[in-house]
């Protein structure tokens, strides 16, 4: 089974701003509900966690499998969708954060931004090469990363179309099962 999980809170999470690639680390609430998700999640079993190398990722898997001996490997290809120029900014009112978030078949990436085809493609690399071969010899795989990275994988597993990228939801630290 295939299992994924979005990083804790951090302070960009409550301002509303991109992070993007940005590493901002997680903030007390972040840390109490990785926590809270451990003692959750302490039924399900896990032969093996990727996680994304951003330290908000990095420190939600290691509190989330704290006291469990399941191996954490950082997979660089589980970062968060670069943003480019948009990173750090705030998404309240600005017209090219509101298609990314509510019409993403029609978002175009700022400069130095990732698209959607080049984040399929990476994430689409990652379960190939990963995923698939676990979930194949029957291991339960866990994904700890970012809303998009996340989102890309529930949409290849799913075959979901752009129009639903966010269809799985975005709650910080919800382990989602992906059939």
């Amino acid at each position: 089974m295939l299992y994924v999980i979005r990083h804790g809170q951090t302070d960009w999470n409550i301002q509303h701003r991109l992070q993007g690639r940005t590493d901002v680390p997680l903030n007390e609430e972040g840390r109490r509900a990785a926590l809270l998700a451990s003692g959750a999640t302490c039924d399900v079993h896990f032969d093996v966690c990727f996680c994304s190398p951003l330290s908000r990722a990095h420190e939600t898997a290691r509190l989330l499998l704290a006291g469990r001996s399941v191996p954490l490997l950082i997979d660089h290809r589980l970062q968060e969708m670069s943003f480019g120029t948009l990173e750090g900014k705030c998404a309240d009112g600005n017209p090219l954060i509101e298609t990314f978030f509510h019409q993403p078949q029609d978002y175009l990436p700022p400069e130095g931004g990732e698209s959607f085809a080049e984040l399929f493609a990476r994430i689409g690399e990652f379960l190939d090469r990963q995923v698939r071969p676990l979930l194949s010899a029957g291991k339960d795989v866990l994904v700890v990363a970012h809303g998009a990275a996340n989102s890309a994988i529930i949409c290849q597993m799913r075959g979901l179309p752009l129009s639903e990228f966010w269809s799985a939801g975005l709650a910080n630290c919800h382990l989602i099962r992906v059939d």
